[in-house]
């Protein structure tokens, strides 16, 4: 059900073992291209984070001071779109196997939020939106995968 004033806003960081070079994070190094271009081409999809050279976000400055922490941020036309990506392709697969290569971050790891369509979040923003959840717990506002809301502002029901 997309609302056509709105698109959903996804940010999520990940705390690496390592810096992206190394052996002990290649696996989910070598399937960043894969898996963004699988997001870029997934129904729903509307834009992504990139580096000046229109790639990963990987070699982006994030506005966190740990240089392992690696950030990732989409706007999908709604959730179901999202969430179709994110369990329903290979995608999963990097979910369920994040802790070969990542390290426990205290509070949500993730965060969404609806956007007038056409806009762009820019880092900041999604920092300030992953800081409202952890501090403030779910709302229209700022939500978890579990706790998603409408751009209405009503709770979805599971």
């Amino acid at each position: 059900m997309s609302n056509n004033q709105y698109h959903l806003a996804q940010f999520n960081i990940i705390k690496l073992k390592d810096h992206l070079a190394s052996p002990v994070v290649k696996e989910f190094s070598d399937f960043l291209a894969p898996v963004n271009q699988l997001a870029e081409e997934s129904p729903g999809f509307v834009w992504r984070l990139k580096d000046d050279l229109g790639e990963s976000a990987a070699n982006i400055e994030t506005p966190y001071e740990d240089e392992l922490i690696f950030v990732n941020m989409s706007v999908w036309q709604d959730y179901e779109y999202l969430k179709a990506y994110t369990y329903q392709t290979v995608h999963s697969y990097f979910l369920k196997s994040r802790k070969k290569w990542s390290l426990e971050i205290e509070g949500h790891r993730a965060v969404m939020w609806y956007v007038n369509e056409g806009h762009v979040p820019s880092l900041a923003e999604a920092k300030g939106k992953l800081d409202l959840l952890n501090e403030s717990g779910s709302s229209r506002l700022a939500f978890s995968m579990t706790d998603v809301y409408h751009s209405d502002g009503a709770r979805l029901k599971k």
